[in-house]
């Protein structure tokens, strides 16, 4: 593939994580301390001084998991940066996590910032991912949802996955299978949560939360840090790691998928759909690539069900062949034609707001991932499909 794709002009080159914890168990250390040892870990991958980061780019408003805010100013105190010339943060939860490097990049291109750091913590001792909705003060919109015990993005992602499988034809199954090859990833990661094999029949034993979903469609319940550093093409020839260049990013959506799952008024076209489409269509404007060329897919698995939808929206498979095309064993580490998730992802390994999909493209692209797929030249990264907008970021292999 000719190495001109694409944009190019800034790459990452650091990232770092602090261990993943179940909930709960990151205490007594707060959101700021995690955040920290994130971020001093990734420029220690770097080779930089932490006092060399000049920018912010946050996503989920700089929200710091659930009911919590991360600061740029408690960074700087906390950290010792002298100064930052560039803060901000995209709006959306986990659907920025892919964009929130295109906004890094935004700050570079235009002259704003020399080294931004993109970071995401989640703790959830407040407030934990599966009753966010239920503890939500009633409005307008919570009102329709809260009467219906959609008291979580669980509930509310079951009855997408029900009207995919209305309209065609898919099956549990699928999901058992995305499930089940997820966590055979997971298996020999060091700082994995489950690292215990997930057979087909523990899959339909698991007790059911949401029907049709169980237990093992639902991300895990973590806490961590991870951090992402980003500079420009030219800056990052001087640094330790080989630059991972940013081939295509994407950040938005269109308004007929909408609040997606916390909203039942889209036509079929959208309903059943992780809203990525438009995003995909970006993405292979501007790289001038095809699913065909992405060695490696690191999809945002809140629920399978949207593993599946993203499969779809990218154009691994068609609309609504999600089903087939995952049973098939196509996602598989070895042995599929598209490897989905190889680290665990955020079913097996850690859910920390799509950050660990991003940690996984980049160490695939240095050819030091865990799972290393063979002769990987790009690799696709996801920010979560719950609510618009949404994301996208293809990584290219390093120089």
């Amino acid at each position: 593939m000719d190495v001109s794709n694409g944009l190019r002009d800034v790459a990452i080159v650091g990232v770092g994580a602090t261990p993943y914890y179940k909930r709960g168990g990151s205490a007594p250390q707060t959101n700021l301390e995690l955040a920290g040892k994130a971020i001093l870990a990734a420029c220690e991958d770097a080779g930089i001084s932490v006092k060399e980061i000049d920018g912010f780019a946050y996503y989920s408003g700089a929200g710091a998991g659930y009911g919590d805010k991360m600061d740029t100013a408690d960074f700087m105190e906390t950290l010792g940066i002298p100064e930052v010339t560039f803060t901000a943060s995209l709006t959306s939860g986990g659907g920025g996590a892919a964009g929130s490097i295109g906004l890094a990049r935004a700050a570079i291109v235009a002259g704003d910032a020399t080294t931004v750091v993109t970071v995401m913590t989640l703790q959830q001792q407040k407030q934990r991912l599966g009753s966010v909705f239920a503890a939500s003060a009633p409005d307008p919109i919570n009102s329709f949802l809260q009467p219906s015990g959609l008291s979580g993005p669980g509930h509310l992602m079951s009855v997408l996955a029900r009207r995919h499988m209305h309209l065609y034809g898919t099956r549990r199954d699928a999901f058992a299978e995305i499930a089940i090859s997820t966590r055979e990833n997971a298996l020999n990661r060091p700082k994995a949560i489950q690292k215990k094999p997930l057979t087909k029949e523990e899959y339909f034993s698991g007790r059911m939360i949401a029907d049709p979903l169980c237990l093992y469609d639902f991300c895990l319940e973590t806490e961590g840090a991870v951090a992402v550093i980003t500079t420009s093409a030219e800056r990052a020839k001087d640094l330790r790691q080989k630059p991972v260049p940013v081939v295509a990013v994407a950040h938005g959506g269109r308004r007929e998928w909408g609040r997606a799952f916390a909203w039942y008024g889209m036509p079929d076209e959208y309903f059943a759909s992780s809203g990525n489409a438009p995003i995909a269509a970006r993405l292979w404007q501007q790289s001038g690539l095809t699913a065909e060329d992405i060695d490696v897919a690191l999809l945002y698995d809140h629920f399978t069900p949207m593993v599946l939808m993203q499969l779809e929206d990218y154009g691994f498979c068609g609309k609504g062949e999600g089903g087939e095309f995952v049973e098939s064993g196509a996602i598989r580490y070895r042995g599929g034609s598209i490897p989905v998730n190889t680290h665990g992802g955020q079913l097996s390994e850690a859910y920390i707001i799509g950050m660990t999909h991003i940690k996984e493209a980049v160490e695939q692209m240095r050819g030091t991932a865990i799972n290393q797929v063979k002769d990987a030249e790009f690799a696709l990264a996801t920010g979560g499909p719950a609510a618009l907008p949404v994301s996208g970021l293809i990584l290219g292999s390093a120089a």
